[in-house]
């Protein structure tokens, strides 16, 4: 949600809404994954899933280092859409979702909650379940696309905002950093 708002925020809500596309092709790829029990594998080698999440909390550090770097853009700051080509916008979307072993670790572990073999196809149900969940993903961060956008037309008037969300967005992007590069071990 974090790389959508910024996405809506610094280009407005079309950017926001094409990296919510790559965003969701991520999410579809982690649910066949799932599906298909392709993801347990990811878990049951543990460099793997060491590699992804640091990869991840690497590419977070970069985007708050974008954020906060002498002459980096305030996030409120609307610009325009070729800032960024929707081909870029798209792939980065994607990227950052593949990123984050949490949504291959929230598929492998939610999807067996809800099947019942007794009632029928297993694969259809994790398919159906996967999908029913991505479109309200979706939809929700849709809505929240669209509204960071709207909020950064509003607020880009605002001299003394734009300074102070910049290094708030980016002090909270190096703490998620942080958090996925030093998970608590249970």
């Amino acid at each position: 949600m974090i790389y959508l708002i910024s996405r809506s925020i610094s280009q407005g809500g079309a950017a926001g809404l094409i990296s919510l596309g790559g965003v969701t092709l991520g999410y579809v790829f982690y649910m066949l994954c799932a599906a298909f029990g392709i993801t347990a594998l990811l878990f049951a080698v543990p460099y793997a899933y060491d590699a992804l999440r640091i990869g991840g909390a690497l590419y977070l550090l970069y985007l708050a280092w974008q954020t906060v770097r002498p002459g980096g853009q305030a996030l409120f700051q609307v610009g325009q859409l070729s800032k960024h080509s929707p081909r870029r916008l798209f792939l980065m979307g994607l990227l950052t979702n593949l990123l984050n072993p949490a949504i291959a670790a929230l598929y492998l572990s939610l999807l067996p909650l809800f099947i019942r073999p007794e009632q029928g196809h297993v694969l259809g149900q994790s398919l159906a379940l996967g999908f029913l969940q991505i479109s309200i993903a979706v939809t929700v961060n849709a809505v929240i696309a669209l509204t960071a956008g709207f909020l950064a037309t509003f607020l880009s008037g605002q001299p003394v905002w734009m300074t102070v969300q910049r290094w708030i967005m980016g002090t909270m992007l190096a703490g998620l950093a942080g958090r996925m590069a030093c998970p608590a071990r249970r």
